[in-house]
């Protein structure tokens, strides 16, 4: 088996879009109860506040934004619409509010649900609000690089983030990352789901995805 190979704190203390991109490929996992969840990342969208109006922080600093005026490195868990949870990566250096949200994984072990969008990631992964302001360098929660024959090169597209139409200009900044190749990606998992083989929504979005 290939070592561990966590990635440190000064990976995340850098600019914003920076980390979105290179997050592409890597790997999230928590440990949980002795289980291992893996999962690879392949959609990320990166939010700058306070100027970006899409961003939570874009409010200012309250008890719900706290983690991300903090040091870079930690967890940003956040619950919406009384039903999902969304983990975001706390970047930059501490003071400065940006993150970067993640939207959707491959799966590599220990996942059975579906791990596109970030409601169904978090759900995946077992994240909660519990894992809010969790250390990323820590033994619970973290991420790690690939190494060996499971290192895959994204090949890296950008495009508009989503569901942020109220920011005005700042909807329109190409702030979404995602790996070209994966059929895991939330747009394209999502429109797989409800398209399906011959119109039926019951078949693999993933296997019918990678076919195009």
């Amino acid at each position: 088996m290939s070592p561990v190979r966590k990635i440190t704190r000064g990976f995340y203390a850098r600019d914003t879009l920076t980390v979105a991109r290179e997050l592409i490929g890597m790997r999230l996992v928590h440990s949980e109860g002795g289980r291992l969840r893996i999962g690879r990342i392949v959609e990320t969208e990166a939010y700058q506040g306070p100027e970006d109006l899409a961003a939570h922080s874009s409010r200012g600093r309250t008890r719900r934004t706290e983690v991300m005026f903090g040091p870079p490195g930690h967890a940003y868990v956040y619950f919406i619409y009384g039903f999902w949870h969304c983990l975001n990566i706390v970047t930059e250096a501490e003071g400065v509010p940006h993150a970067v949200l993640l939207r959707a994984l491959e799966p590599v072990s220990g996942l059975e649900d579906k791990t596109w969008g970030p409601g169904l990631l978090c759900r995946a992964m077992h994240i909660d609000r519990k894992l809010n302001g969790a250390d990323l360098c820590g033994d619970a929660l973290w991420l790690e690089r690939p190494s060996g024959a499971s290192r895959r090169p994204p090949r890296i597209a950008t495009a508009e983030r989503i569901g942020v139409d109220y920011a005005g200009e700042w909807a329109r900044r190409p702030w979404r990352f995602y790996d070209e190749d994966s059929g895991y990606v939330s747009t394209v998992a999502s429109h797989a789901l409800r398209a399906g083989p011959t119109g039926s929504a019951g078949a693999d979005p993933v296997r019918r995805a990678r076919k195009k």
